[in-house]
């Protein structure tokens, strides 16, 4: 794909929610349909370490579902040295994406993500809640620790006003583990 032909839009619906380390000309709450968010990606490179990777979210396939996040609209004249820095960043098993994105003003338009397939080496696949929240508690990176993660992203999403049940039942079981081993912290 040519970089004139890539997409002006990306979606965030993970750490760029929150954290977007770019520059945007425009940002906007948005959302892809056919799609969920789920903490079954490993994170060996920012939330974790090569043999003890945290947890991070990826794009899964499920119709008749809809996944919210933020849609940032790139300046032209940076987008290939933005573009670049979010490869670098998204790295670990994320490959480009292009879907179609709803903007809050009800526009759609082509966006660029990032995601993780089932295929990549460093895919952990579900588990329950407790299992996911316990292995989350132990991992820390480079980037911080993935408890971070979790709840900064949950406290991204309510501000969009767009919640994911599936991150607020991780955090709430994050939060219980940081209060049972009396270190918890709120972002």
């Amino acid at each position: 794909m040519s970089q004139a032909r890539l997409p002006r839009w990306i979606f965030a619906y993970g750490s760029l929610i929150w954290r977007p380390d770019f520059a945007y000309e425009s940002r906007a709450t948005a959302c892809v349909d056919g799609w969920v968010r789920r903490f079954w990606q490993g994170s060996p490179d920012h939330r974790g370490i090569p043999g003890a990777p945290g947890r991070v979210v990826t794009l899964i396939a499920r119709p008749d579902s809809r996944c919210w996040g933020r849609a940032y609209a790139l300046p032209e004249a940076e987008q290939a040295q933005i573009l670049a820095a979010l490869d670098q960043r998204e790295q670990a098993g994320y490959e480009r994406l292009v879907l179609p994105l709803t903007l809050e003003d009800g526009r759609r338009v082509p966006g660029l993500t990032w995601r993780a397939s089932e295929q990549n080496p460093d895919f952990l696949g579900p588990a329950s809640t407790a299992a996911m929240a316990a292995q989350i508690l132990a991992s820390k990176g480079p980037s911080g620790p993935n408890s971070e993660y979790v709840l900064r992203l949950d406290q991204a999403l309510e501000a969009t006003g767009h919640p994911d049940p599936h991150v607020q039942s991780l955090a709430a079981a994050v939060r219980a583990g940081h209060a049972q081993h009396g270190y918890f912290k709120r972002l």
